[in-house]
Parts: structure tokens; C-alpha cells; sequence
């Protein structure tokens, strides 16, 4: 338990941001030191799926024999309970208090880019255009919106979740906030709250396979060019402050505006708090290795 405790914890705390869009999951796994580990532990169950695909047992049972079970198991099962036991309270959150709610990942992941920049190698002038253009991009992307998609065919759910998967392990981008753009951020929520396991069986499905794909590249691209994606990682974060501003609604509107006079000091607060939280566990974690 003592193994498996923190692993869970943390994955209640990349399910929890996963939920909120705009927030990413993988910006918690990068905070919490635990980000190229995880994709290099859904690397190898990804490999595993393909041997199975081709009949080689052999190399399914090598694949395997790689996976940190201990690791990868309590964090999802912690993310599982975040999605199943949070969904309700973020929608809500989202309705009663969204200039709040996008205070505080706003200050998290503004600080979450600060706390990245301590695990390049070796940071040096080349990598700065690099991350400017992938936050001038971010940016600009993360203005689109869609309408909202009612009744949509399970192909859609499918396509839908393998792109929102590729999200939430990329740190800056939100896999709610995809499925917000392409008008089925709410759709799903309201399938998870009304448990409609058709739904959330494709949603996974297409999730799963989307991961499978999407996380062999990501893992070459980390051990061939770390610093080169890793800074393209901390301009994704920086760009994507955009969707989090708090107002007048970092979830909703694509519009930046300034502060009601009056009404800034509590979410300037809050997202000063939360940064904080951001650097001092990210402090903790470079001190501590997962």
C-alpha cells in the first residue's frame, strides 16, 4: 500500500485536471516528475498490443515484462476515481464559480511551465523559438470553438476520443478542452454522470487506441530530442493560459478582457496560491523522484 498509495494520489490529481478543460493531465505528470515515465510505461503496453496483434507471444510477454505495474495500475485506478467521483462537482464548479475555478489553474499551470523549465538538460537559445512558436500556435488554436453536438454517431465518440487522449498526455493541452472545441465537451460529461456505458466503452476504445499510437511517437521524440519537446511542451502551457483567463469565463469564450474593477483581488489570489502549491511540489519532486 505504501508503494501503491502515492501513485493513486496521483492520479486523482491528473484525473482531476483532465476534467477541467484547458487543464491537462500530462501538466501534472510533468509537475509531479513522473511524465516521461509514464510515457514510457504506456510505450511498452502499447508495443505489447502489437505483438498480440501479430501473434508474437514472445514479445508480449518481453513487453510486458518492462511495464512498472506498480506504477502504471494505482495511477489509473486514481484517475478512473477522479473522472467517476469529480465529474459532477467540476461541471458544477464550471456553472456557480468559473471566474474562480479558472483562477486557480490559470496560477497552476502558469507555474507549471516555470517548474519545466528545471527539467531540461541542457536549456540554451535555440530552444526559446521553439517555444514561442509553440505558444503562438496554442494560442491561436485554443481561440477556435465548436457548437455543442447533441446526438452524436458512436464513430464521432470514437474519433473524439482518440484525439482528446493525445491531449491529456501532452502537457498544455487540454483533452475537455478538445472535446470543447469539436462541441462534445458537455455530451460526455453528461454520459459519465449518467453512467451510459455504451458511450464511455467506445469513448475508451478509440482512447485507448489513439494512446497506443500517439504515445510510441512521443516516447522517440523525448529519448532522441528531449530539450527540442520539451520546450515545445512549455510553450503548449504558456499558450494554452488563453482558455484558463478568468475572464469573463476562461472555459467558455474565446475573448480576453480586462478585470472587472473591483472583482480581481480573490482570483489573483487563488492563482497566486496556486502556483505556489505548483512550485513547492514541483520542488519536492525534483528532491524526490517518483
Amino acid at each position: 500500500m505504501r508503494r501503491w498509495l502515492p501513485h493513486a494520489i496521483r492520479g486523482i490529481c491528473m484525473g482531476s485536471a483532465d476534467v477541467v478543460p484547458g487543464v491537462s493531465g500530462g501538466t501534472v505528470a510533468l509537475v509531479l516528475g513522473i511524465y516521461e515515465r509514464l510515457v514510457a510505461t504506456i510505450h511498452h503496453c502499447a508495443s505489447a498490443a502489437g505483438h498480440l496483434l501479430r501473434a508474437d507471444l514472445r514479445g508480449v510477454r518481453e513487453r510486458l515484462r518492462q511495464v512498472e505495474w506498480a506504477f502504471i495500475l494505482p495511477l489509473l485506478g486514481g484517475i478512473a476515481v477522479a473522472f467517476v467521483t469529480l465529474a459532477r462537482v467540476i461541471e458544477v464548479l464550471l456553472e456557480d464559480h468559473p471566474v474562480e475555478l479558472a483562477a486557480v489553474f490559470f496560477g497552476l499551470v502558469a507555474a507549471s511551465g516555470w517548474v519545466a523549465l528545471g527539467y531540461l538538460k541542457e536549456p540554451d537559445a535555440r530552444l526559446i523559438p521553439v517555444a514561442l512558436v509553440s505558444a503562438v500556435i496554442t494560442f491561436l488554436v485554443l481561440g477556435l470553438r465548436g457548437d455543442d453536438v447533441t446526438d452524436p454517431s458512436l464513430l464521432v465518440v470514437f474519433g473524439a476520443g482518440a484525439l482528446a487522449i493525445c491531449a491529456m498526455i501532452l502537457p498544455g493541452i487540454s483533452g475537455s478542452f478538445i472535446l470543447l472545441m469539436i462541441g462534445l465537451y458537455e455530451y460526455m460529461i453528461g454520459a459519465l454522470n449518467d453512467r451510459d456505458l455504451l458511450v464511455a466503452g467506445v469513448f475508451i476504445l478509440g482512447a485507448a487506441i489513439g494512446l497506443a499510437l500517439f504515445s510510441s511517437v512521443l516516447d522517440r521524440l523525448l529519448r532522441d530530442h528531449h530539450d527540442i519537446v520539451l520546450a515545445a511542451m512549455i510553450g503548449l502551457m504558456v499558450g494554452s493560459l488563453r482558455v484558463l483567463w478568468p475572464w469573463p469565463d476562461g472555459t467558455e469564450s474565446a475573448a480576453i478582457e480586462a478585470p472587472p474593477s473591483g472583482e480581481w483581488l480573490i482570483p489573483l489570489a487563488l492563482a497566486l496560491a496556486a502556483a505556489a502549491l505548483v512550485v513547492a511540489v514541483g520542488l519536492a519532486a525534483r528532491r524526490r523522484p517518483a
